[in-house]
């Protein structure tokens, strides 16, 4: 069993103002695999001001980007050689099967390698030529660090949403607080280990595991000047009006109820063999989730089946075994969470295909659900309004295209989105037409070179690439005499 018993604080492993320590339980087999200290405000106001100091200094931002550019390539190279290790403490600490967390890995490396290349373009500094002939003033457009940098990060996918905030906010020259969910103390215990080897100058980040309370002070505190969050819609609504009672630059990364619009020249088998991935991944605990199936009413029957079978067929069961494709929920209250849902969806009305609410026989000692297919379903039911967050999908008929469109957008978020056609061309037209923040045509996954974030509840700002790199940099105007 690994022991946290001190916090990462601006380099140095420091000792916690409560030495109490946290277990950290498999979802699995609810043994103990970890035990970790946890960060209180007394916590907070150490790392923040480590990152105040550091950042005030100039150690960090005044450096040229090639040079943090340098140390940040080094951190994923050291992330690279412990890959299969990553990977180990992950699904320890989540349930997510351990094919699906190595194979993150190289997911891991797409999304540092976009950024880098990103820096390496981006316009640090810019040059204008006077747009009036009579004005022969000369500007210069900065693009400068904000400074100190709260992230707050969930429990689902800890590196990627670690990494995704981090990079990017050390690239553009700031300073870094990142707040990590209690349950991921192992593997962001171990990112705290790889931060340091890299050889950041002292004060540049801290790597905080705490509570909500604990987090809410930290994007309170007066000396942090952005908040990068992921989480939950209702988390974000807290978040957005303290960003905006005290003017703190603010970007999240929100909930979703995704919709996978199957049109009527898809090739069914083709589009739930994609809907494994793009629906199920990461034990249905994923934000971008394609969750509502959207199927013609011509094929409906066909679509339900095929759904049905599929995930009728999955392994449910112990993370580390190889054709494991379902494992338990984090939590014994986010298991709960998704059996409620279930109950739900039976009581609102809807058919129930496969799954259901009982326990999956012989895991009754995990975090463990059935993975679940309704057909028959409303869009305005809860269970295809609401993010459930589990292995639960909804198959809802439209008549033709225009209804498809209409049921896609007929919800509170915008985050992602698939379309599955014979056309690519005519998907891509359709995808137009959705308002969320991403869009899959015939299951291609995600880039990280183009921006990533969400329409409506989804969030505000975008990460990945280039543009997420911007969101941590302010613009600053010179213009010389």
């Amino acid at each position: 069993m690994i022991t946290y018993d001190r916090l990462y604080i601006g380099g140095t492993w420091t000792e916690p103002s409560d030495p109490d320590l946290l277990d950290i339980r498999s979802p699995h087999d609810q043994s103990v695999v970890a035990r970790a200290a946890q960060a209180r405000p007394a916590d907070i106001d150490r790392a923040v001001a480590a990152a105040r100091a550091a950042f005030d200094s100039g150690v960090w931002s005044g450096t040229a980007p090639a040079e943090r550019l340098a140390l940040l390539r080094r951190f994923n190279e050291l992330r690279e050689e412990n890959a299969e290790k990553v990977a180990s403490l992950i699904t320890a600490e989540n349930g997510s099967a351990g094919w699906f967390t190595l194979a993150g890995q190289a997911g891991l490396t797409r999304q540092a390698n976009a950024v880098f290349k990103a820096a390496e373009e981006f316009d640090w500094e810019t040059a204008l030529t006077p747009s009036d002939p009579a004005n022969p003033f000369r500007s210069v457009v900065r693009r400068e660090a904000i400074g100190v940098v709260a992230a707050v990060i969930p429990w689902n996918s800890p590196f990627s949403s670690a990494t995704a905030k981090i990079i990017p906010a050390l690239l553009a020259g700031n300073t870094v607080v990142l707040k990590v969910s209690p349950e991921n103390s192992l593997s962001m215990g171990f990112l705290a280990e790889l931060l340091e080897r890299t050889g950041l100058p002292e004060g540049v980040i801290s790597v905080l595991p705490a509570d909500r309370e604990t987090s809410e002070y930290l994007i309170s505190h007066p000396d942090v000047d952005k908040i990068a969050f992921t989480g939950s819609t209702r988390a974000g609504r807290t978040i957005a009006s303290i960003a905006g009672q005290q003017l703190k630059r603010v970007s999240l990364e929100l909930g979703g109820k995704s919709a996978a619009l199957i049109l009527p020249d898809a090739d069914v088998q083709q589009a739930v063999q994609g809907l494994k991935f793009g629906s199920l991944l990461n034990n249905g605990e994923a934000c971008i989730a394609q969750t509502r199936i959207l199927a013609p009413r011509e094929k409906y029957d066909e679509v339900v089946a095929a759904l049905g079978e599929l995930v009728a067929s999955l392994k449910v069961g112990d993370p580390l075994d190889q054709d494991t494709f379902i494992g338990p929920m984090i939590r014994r209250d986010q298991q709960q969470r998704v059996i409620d849902y279930i109950n739900i969806g039976i009581e609102e009305g809807a058919r129930l295909v496969t799954g259901g609410p009982q326990v999956p026989e012989g895991l009754e000692g995990g975090n463990y659900v059935t993975p679940t297919v309704f057909a028959d379903v409303d869009n305005s039911m809860r269970v295809a309004q609401e993010e459930i967050f589990g292995p639960v999908l909804v198959v809802i008929a439209y008549d033709d295209e225009d209804d498809a469109v209409r049921l896609a957008n007929d919800s509170e978020y915008g985050l992602s989105g698939g379309v599955w056609s014979a056309d690519p061309e005519h998907a891509l037209a359709v995808a137009r037409r959705l308002r969320t923040g991403t869009v899959t045509v015939n299951g291609a996954p995600i880039g990280f070179d183009g921006p990533f974030g969400g329409f409506k509840n989804s969030g505000v700002g975008r990460e990945y690439g280039a543009v997420g790199l911007g969101t941590y940099t302010e613009y600053k105007t010179v213009t010389l005499a």
